[in-house]
């Protein structure tokens, strides 16, 4: 080989293992620079350093923070233009009973924090109504939708063109052209594969639909992270239905891996839905980039359909505060008796998981119920890594095993719930837009409760010694999953 290439190859080397230092490099230091926690910070540079080239598409498409980026920042100013005192009632109760007040009263703290970290008051005069399966919630919903005469808003994480999505939307198509204003917003992940012919019908007869951060390359990196993960319809100001489902045939048939699925959803008949619908407007003004004149229900002029006090949060990564997390942990904080929690995901930051370990080991009961089988294999890894260190503070564990279990809701003491989109996991406090409905109410707070009981007669009651000993190669994917959760 003649020399002169020999030197041209080794400059060649030289140059792109230089080029290629300098992007690690570079990478590194835009990590440490972006402000983000100090863990996660450090297992993105082991990352960048022990897998560069899979490391660099990695924080690439999952990494970035985009807290301080352009496009949340405008969502930003859309929501606080609308958060003023004309929409948002003065104080901490709103139209409510001397019940709800009781009810209030035992966590005023956790109701003080939420007017305070996102500007959400305590609404009551509310009714209620829960629902633990599919077919009934969905039942509900499309009974609640033909009764329409205003307004359907309606954002959904998943929306899927099957039998029940194609159901809806006959629906919808229907109301649009008898003059009702429909307006749907479904995100571009959770509904990646829904057919443009679907979208398309929809539009041409009436209804205004559109996607939340629309992926497409080469933007992909910059808005694949961050996802609208909530379930919320309004259906004309004064109904609405939030929780953990999305529309898709599993969530009323299940799935033929998973078996049956089993989920918590609630609809509100009350002044409450104002405040969930705040939040699909500060989205839809977000996404269409267009304006709508917000006008809540006054429930002042009739009477009020119950008696039940309701706090609405929501949160993401335009928020100022983790208002979620932070609600979560002050509630936590604050039990009494006990605290039953079931959740799909389990992948607490520490704030979270110090909170229950302190709560057990101070004698309070603390239950938690998840999955034994799950739709996300490395997730279902990383909860498992939690799993000893929660046995050892003394939570009792449970792992559901009669299908697939995808509730997100809180119990205390039997007077506080929640309910919502939210998992117990850092990428709902801290990647998602969520909504989450604080319920001040005994009566269905004990109903939840039971529900929980229930559920775990269903479960495997896991023990410490049994779980000490399961087999090194599932100790090594658990504690590698649990490790490089907070990443992804």
């Amino acid at each position: 080989m003649p020399l002169f290439f020999t030197q041209w190859l080794f400059v060649a080397g030289l140059l792109v293992s230089l080029l290629y230092v300098l992007t690690i490099l570079t990478t590194v230091i835009a990590v440490i620079l972006d402000k983000r926690d100090p863990t996660k910070a450090m297992l993105w540079v082991v990352v960048l350093v022990m897998l560069p080239i899979a490391g660099l598409l990695l924080y690439f498409f999952f990494g970035q923070n985009l807290r301080r980026k352009h496009i949340f920042k405008r969502k930003k100013r859309v929501d606080n233009s609308y958060l003023n005192e004309e929409t948002i009632p003065s104080g901490i109760i709103y139209a409510d009973s001397e019940s709800a007040l009781e009810s209030v009263a035992a966590y005023r703290h956790v109701a003080q924090l939420l007017l305070n970290n996102s500007l959400t008051p305590v609404i009551g005069g509310n009714d209620v109504k829960l629902f633990h399966e599919g077919h009934s919630a969905f039942e509900q919903i499309i009974t609640d939708l033909e009764r329409a005469q205003r307004l359907i808003h309606l954002e959904y994480f998943i929306f899927r063109a099957d039998h029940l999505g194609q159901r809806i939307a006959e629906i919808l198509i229907r109301k649009a052209q008898a003059g009702v204003d429909v307006r749907v917003i479904y995100d571009a992940v959770g509904s990646w594969g829904i057919p443009k012919r679907f979208i398309k019908e929809l539009r041409n007869n009436g209804v205004q639909i559109y996607p939340f951060q629309k992926v497409i390359f080469p933007y992909l990196s910059s808005r694949l992270n961050y996802r609208n993960h909530r379930k919320i319809l309004v259906i004309d100001g004064e109904i609405a239905h939030m929780g953990g489902m999305n529309i898709a045939d599993k969530y009323i048939e299940g799935d033929p891996v998973l078996g049956a699925w089993h989920d918590t959803q609630i609809r509100i008949n009350g002044p409450a839905v104002s405040a969930l619908h705040l939040v699909f407007l500060t989205d839809w003004a977000f996404v269409s980039r267009s304006s709508y004149s917000f006008t809540p229900v006054d429930f002042t002029l009739q009477p009020l359909p119950g008696h039940i006090a309701l706090q609405v949060t929501d949160s993401g990564p335009d928020s100022d505060w983790a208002a979620i997390m932070q609600s979560f942990f002050l509630a936590i904080s604050k039990a009494n008796n006990h605290i039953y929690i079931t959740t799909p995901y389990f992948v607490p930051n520490e704030s979270i998981l110090t909170a229950l370990r302190t709560a057990a080991l101070s004698g309070i009961d603390v239950r938690l119920l998840i999955p034994f089988k799950s739709d996300s294999r490395f997730v279902l890894w990383a909860t498992m890594g939690y799993i000893s260190t929660l046995l050892e503070a003394g939570i009792r564990v449970f792992l559901f095993q009669g299908g697939f279990n995808h509730s997100k809701i809180m119990m205390v003491d039997g007077k506080l719930a929640t309910v919502g989109s939210a998992n117990m996991d850092i990428r709902s406090f801290e990647d998602s837009f969520e909504v989450v409905t604080f319920i001040y109410n005994t009566e269905i707070t004990q109903e939840l409760e039971r529900v929980f009981l229930r559920d775990t007669l269903q479960s495997k009651e896991m023990e410490l010694e049994e779980w000490s000993q399961r087999t090194f190669p599932d100790r090594i994917k658990h504690s590698f999953a649990r490790l490089f959760s907070p990443l992804f």
